[in-house]
């Protein structure tokens, strides 16, 4: 059977972002430098990136019939995404709270799956066609982990390439991993799923290691300006970071990554090849303010990659 493209299960939340020289304490207000509003959520961010980077995407979860729901819709509709989304009333369309460094550029965020959060098994068999038509399926763990398992197992039962972004790094059942031929968290989030710090290359490693243990195909660690690591049973390689300009805001980049590592490999790349193309995409995406709309072109991504 002939696959192709990407399908994404995850969250679409509106971003509302805050910039401003420091967070404030609790019972404290401050005056802020700057506010966006945009459209978020690390799977619709990652299936922005996926699409912006040449891929075919399909985009799996539940929206609220109201205004932040009618900004996902002409969120994919401009991005060519086809959505397989449900729509409640019961339940708003999520959103973020993301403090933003004014000058480092450095994020904090806070999240409400919304109407997401009810994502469930049977959402995802009703959408299961696109999953087995895709050459690659992501997933992430904003919607409930029930719902991700489900998608993992469709898709590998199809013979699909499984991504999974351990974001946020809750606690789930490791039997998980062996459903993952990569799972792609960053530095925090893989010492909070093995223990393990992560504050050099050997630390990523030895990370790498435990998460290989736990039956993951591939560790795939970001680790923000250092790149990233791709730890295989078989290779264990520094992906490097790329420079494309000034730190602007770093919101988003590992959602910039796993979407463009995935678009490459739904073309087919080489994983490594895909780490880079995906790392090349993360550097074009932080010297942009916004999450969706700091995502890069594939010609930009490929012009940075030759360099």
């Amino acid at each position: 059977m002939s696959r192709s493209g990407v399908a994404i299960l995850g969250v679409f939340v509106v971003d509302l972002a805050f910039r401003a020289s420091n967070m404030p304490a609790i019972g404290e207000t401050i005056a802020g430098s700057g506010f966006a509003m945009g459209p978020g959520g690390k799977g619709s961010n990652q299936a922005v990136a996926a699409a912006r980077a040449g891929a075919g995407v399909t985009f799996i979860s539940r929206i609220g019939s109201d205004a932040f729901g009618e900004l996902a819709i002409k969120t994919w509709e401009a991005e060519g995404i086809r959505p397989r989304v449900a729509k409640t009333a019961d339940t708003p369309t999520g959103a973020a709270f993301i403090y933003v460094h004014e000058t480092r550029g450095d994020n904090a965020i806070i999240v409400v799956a919304g109407a997401a959060g009810g994502l469930c098994p049977a959402d995802v068999d009703a959408a299961a066609d696109a999953i087995r038509d895709s050459r690659v399926f992501v997933t992430q763990l904003e919607q409930p982990v029930d719902a991700a398992r489900r998608g993992l197992e469709l898709a590998r039962a199809a013979g699909c390439i499984t991504v999974l972004n351990p974001a946020p790094a809750i606690k789930f059942d490791s039997s998980l991993f062996t459903l993952c031929d990569y799972v792609v968290p960053n530095e925090t989030e893989a010492e909070a799923l093995t223990g393990i710090a992560v504050g050099d290359l050997a630390g990523a490693r030895r990370a790498g290691d435990a998460l290989l243990d736990k039956g993951a195909g591939t560790a795939l660690i970001t680790l923000g300006e250092r790149g990233a690591l791709f730890h295989g049973r078989d290779r264990s390689l520094h992906v490097p970071p790329f420079a494309a300009g000034k730190v602007i805001e770093t919101t988003g980049a590992g959602d910039a990554f796993v979407g463009g590592f995935a678009a490459a490999l739904a073309d087919g790349a080489d994983p490594l090849a895909a780490a880079r193309f995906g790392s090349a995409t993360a550097g074009i995406s932080v010297t942009r303010a916004g999450t969706a709309p700091s995502m890069p072109r594939r010609a930009e991504i490929e012009a940075l990659l030759g360099e």
